[in-house]
């Protein structure tokens, strides 16, 4: 299965459009994200998403390992790796300690993608969430930023970029950045477009990278309004397809990246199963349609808090 790949700003690597998710809920031990990144790459996928939050690090590196130790990669170049800075870490003196940290747990010398995990700070005294509003701050994104960039010139990543950052945030960030991001992560599917989002970075010089593009169903942060859209399930019908493959084919016909979460063999190889077809003009029409509605929200995760629901206002 060969998958498509597309260029980064400020990185000479290039990056696979479609990646494994490792977010689970609840969280999976590490022997079963090793197995799934295994049968991940047997199936073909070379893209990895993971994060400190995820706890997930441990088994996508062990995973890798194996793949080394066995041949079904030849090289760690192989891969494209991503990775986040939690928010307990967003100090800029807290920076390159915490790549350092996700490297050990992922046994790599560089990662080719880091993030900013959420556009806040939290508290180091933050065991689980939500928590109080006392434990929740505005992000320095500049100071940050700086930390961010000391990654990229060590040679820890060979990229830096965001997620969950809003075109205000941005904004903010591109004011005074000396090396603009070169993706954002964000929630996007059908029912979640981004479209103005997508405008603004698109004319900046940022992919998008779409999380959630199946609405993560059977997690507490999302639902079922993919799966069971008649919409998406007539299209499919009509195409031989899964309601999942046209949703996964309608994110990647926006010029957009996405990473998706099954660890599931069977799933996993039909969610690679998008790039031998097309929808119509006609398909796309209806899609775009959809009535639109953000799934993922913060103060599900944190609390109603009213710094909280402004991040989920400007998102």
């Amino acid at each position: 299965m060969t998958i498509p790949e597309v260029s980064l700003s400020s990185c000479k690597k290039t990056m696979p459009v479609i990646g494994l998710g490792t977010s689970s809920d609840p969280t999976a031990d590490t022997e079963t994200t090793k197995a799934a990144v295994i049968e991940a790459i047997k199936a073909g996928y070379r893209h990895f998403d993971t994060a400190f939050a995820y706890r997930s690090e441990q088994g996508v590196g062990e995973g890798i390992a194996e793949a080394l130790k066995t041949g079904l990669i030849k090289c760690r170049d192989e891969l494209f790796v991503t990775s986040k800075l939690w928010s307990s870490f967003a100090d800029k003196d807290m920076v390159v300690p915490a790549i350092q940290m996700s490297l050990k747990n992922l046994q790599l010398e560089y990662l080719d993608l880091y993030l900013i995990h959420w556009p806040l700070k939290l508290s180091q005294n933050v065991r689980s969430l939500p928590t109080t509003e006392d434990n929740i701050f505005p992000l320095d994104i500049q100071s940050v930023w700086e930390g961010m960039g000391e990654c990229k010139t060590l040679g820890l990543t060979k990229a830096i970029g965001v997620s969950n950052f809003s075109r205000k945030k941005l904004e903010q960030l591109l004011s005074a950045a000396k090396i603009p991001p070169a993706v954002n992560q964000v929630e996007m599917n059908p029912v979640w477009q981004q479209k103005e989002l997508r405008k603004f970075c698109k004319e900046n010089g940022i992919l998008i990278t779409a999380y959630c593009p199946l609405g993560a169903n059977g997690t507490k942060w999302g639902d079922n309004r993919i799966i069971e859209c008649d919409v998406l399930e007539e299209i499919a019908k009509a195409k031989g397809k899964t309601t999942a493959q046209v949703s996964l084919r309608w994110v990647y016909e926006q010029g957009v990246s996405l990473v998706t979460k099954s660890f599931n063999k069977e799933r996993m190889k039909q969610n690679l199963e998008i790039f031998d077809w097309s929808l119509s003009e006609k398909e796309s029409e209806k899609i775009n349609q959809l009535p639109q509605r953000k799934g993922v929200l913060f103060v599900n995760l944190l609390g109603p808090h009213q710094f909280v629901r402004q991040i989920d206002a400007e998102l």
